[in-house]
């Protein structure tokens, strides 16, 4: 049976080819939609080691193992850091933890994002990857640790 989520790259090329029509505005307009379209994340994963340093807003992001592929929820306070880690999300859920430690944000430059956010927010944003990154990392030990790619919950 074929996998019927789109691969890494697959995902990429729709965001990229979404953002390249728009103009500045119109990307941080569809930021803030990304942001809206957030599932709620429940109240127990809003712990002080889900919450991602560096960021500008309080951002919350919570990652589980499932099948060997790693799962990413987020809140955050203000709009549009809830906006960046949907789109992260968007591109990094899903995946290996080791597609997520080899695929760079270089989608980040060819969709005109980082020329749109102040320096903060890009600090911001390149935290939450770090934060997916570390996550991945900690998930891949361990499954190579217990032998397993079970659920497994970070917390």
């Amino acid at each position: 049976m074929a996998d019927e989520q789109p691969s890494i790259e697959k995902k990429i090329e729709s965001l990229k080819d979404s953002f390249s029509r728009l103009s500045p505005e119109e990307k941080i307009q569809y930021l803030l939609k990304l942001g809206r379209s957030l599932p709620l994340l429940p109240d127990k994963l809003k712990i002080p080691t889900n919450k991602v340093a560096g960021c500008q807003s309080i951002l919350y992001l919570a990652s589980r193992l499932d099948d060997g592929k790693i799962i990413f929820c987020a809140c955050a306070d203000a709009l549009l850091s809830a906006g960046l880690a949907a789109l992260l999300i968007s591109v990094y859920s899903d995946e290996l933890p080791q597609t997520i430690l080899n695929t760079p944000p270089n989608f980040l430059v060819d969709c005109g994002i980082l020329s749109t956010l102040t320096p903060s927010r890009s600090n911001g944003l390149a935290h939450i990857h770090q934060r997916m990154k570390a996550d991945a990392l900690k998930f891949l030990v361990s499954s190579k640790m217990s032998g397993t790619q079970s659920s497994v919950i970070l917390k």
